[in-house]
Formats: structure tokens, sequence, C-alpha cells
């Protein structure tokens, strides 16, 4: 079975207050050769700059880069116009958007911005449906429909076309969820804040077995995972990643070997670009060179 080569990005958060230290963020990730930037997307939070906006920006910025919603929030974001927004940003980049997405999370917060609140099966059910819309938007059929009941899309013709097969990466955890991903997604999206290396090893066996219950093969499915941590000096601290430059080229190689993660997202800690810039020179090569990949 074939095995993907590894890829590395970041992760930054989308302060308002901070666009301009997160462009630099983003600027030196390109510069510095790494492969996508993940946008974290909570309109609800009043200190965040609007996630699509963001994206548009940095793509206009960038030239090589790939940039995707980490992930897009569907309950504020209906599938017809994200598919829109998607196929439009891929087009004026030249390729280089990817969609991630999430069926949802803090409904209180989306019921106050006038979104529905869902039930956790409701909301992958919500999910499963958009998923089949914007897989016809980005395949290019002719006339997209959707039956409902959360998004009835009578048909329209969808358009433009992207400019290469936008893959839709999913951020989210469960079971149910799993299954989901099996059957429809090109990616899987996790946190390791969320989930720790041991559920990730059992999460990704369920994905397994999901996508060859479905007649994929698991490597059909890119393995995401968005990390963090202290790159430090010499001392180890408190996170599964706090400690020195050897501690991240073992883990992290140890983690594409044992649990075919294949993408790490990493999440630079203040606005700064020096831990980008260890990361990517000091970090990244050195994983590369261990797995082979």
């Amino acid at each position: 079975m074939p095995i993907r080569p590894l890829s590395f990005g970041i992760f930054p958060v989308p302060s308002a207050q901070d666009h301009a230290q997160l462009v630099d963020q983003v600027l030196a990730a390109e510069r510095l050769g790494l492969d996508v930037v993940g946008i974290q997307d909570h309109p609800y939070q009043r200190r965040f700059l609007d996630t699509f906006s963001l994206i548009a920006d940095l793509l206009a910025r960038t030239s090589r880069i790939t940039i995707f919603p980490d992930v897009a929030n569907l309950p504020l974001r209906g599938p017809v116009m994200m598919a829109k927004a998607a196929a439009s940003l891929d087009v004026m980049s030249g390729g280089r958007f990817e969609l991630g997405l999430g069926a949802g999370t803090f409904w209180d917060a989306v019921v106050g911005m006038g979104g529905p609140r869902r039930a956790p099966g409701e909301s992958l059910e919500a999910m499963e449906e958009a998923i089949h819309i914007l897989r016809g938007v980005f395949d290019g059929e002719r006339v997209v429909r959707g039956p409902g009941p959360h998004y009835p899309v009578p048909g329209y013709p969808a358009g433009p076309p992207p400019a290469h097969r936008i893959e839709i990466w999913i951020g989210s955890y469960g079971p149910r969820a799993l299954g989901i991903i099996g059957r429809l997604g090109d990616g899987w999206v996790p946190s390791l804040a969320y989930m720790g290396p041991d559920r990730y090893d059992e999460a990704r066996r369920r994905l397994d077995d999901a996508a060859l219950a479905a007649g994929r093969q698991p490597t059909d499915i890119r393995r995401l995972y968005n990390i963090g941590g202290q790159i430090t000096d010499g001392e180890r601290g408190d996170g599964p990643l706090d400690g020195p430059v050897e501690h991240w080229i073992e883990t992290l190689a140890g983690w594409a070997e044992l649990l075919a993660v294949d993408t790490f997202v990493f999440s630079p800690p203040g606005s700064g670009t020096r831990g980008i810039e260890r990361f990517a020179r000091e970090i990244v090569p050195e994983v590369r060179a261990a797995t082979g990949r």
C-alpha cells in the first residue's frame, strides 16, 4: 500500500488585532518551504477575522502554499455558498485551496448568530448532506441538487469550476463521524489538544475499517494532525511535544510511522516567526530524513 509523502504547515490564530503579524507568519511559512496553512473558523469569536476573507487575503499574498479553513463552520456557512466561495478561491489562487469542514460546535454561540442548534446525530446528518452538495460542485456536476432535510437544494447550475479537484478534509472525532469520513472524505483533521496519540491511533483504525468497508483504500484519505507545543533549548515541558528539537523529531517521526500521519499542522507559539523558523529549519528536514518521507 503506497505511503503518502509527509507535509508540514502552520495553524496561526486569526486575530484581527494581530493581522500584520499573522501575515508575517504565513509569508515565513511559504519562504521556508512549508506546505499548508490552516485557519480556524469561529465566526462568533469577536476578536477573530472572518476566515474566508482572511484566506482570500493570504492567498493573494502568496504564490505556492496551500491554505484551508481548519475547519469551516458548517452551521453558519451553508454548503451552496461555501462551495461557491471555495471554488472562487481555488480559481483565483491557481488551485491552492482545500476545504476543511466541521459539523459544528459551541452551539450557544452558533444560535446567538442566528444559526441552528443541532444534536450530535443531527449535525452529522447535516454534514453528510453538505458533503454530497459540495462534492457535486467540486466534481463538476452540471446541476447540483440536495434533497434535504437540512439543506434542500432544488437544483442550480454550479460554477465556476475549481482550478483543481478540491479535497474535503473533515474535522470530526466520533465513530459515526469516522464512518462518514471513511465513505466520503478526502482527509481527516483532528487536533492534538482534543485527541492525544493513543486516541488518534484507535480512531484512525476505525477510519481504515470504514474506508475498506466503502471499497476504498485507507491511503485515499489524508491524515492531518493539528499540533502545538513549545520548542525549548533542553528542558521537557508538560505537553506531549514540549521539549528540545530532538524530542520533536523523535515524536513526530514516531507519529508519522505508528499513527500514519502524513500532514503535521503546527500552531506557532506567540505572534512572531521564531517558532516557525525553528520548526521549518530544525525539525521538518530531520523528520523527513528519519522517516524516508
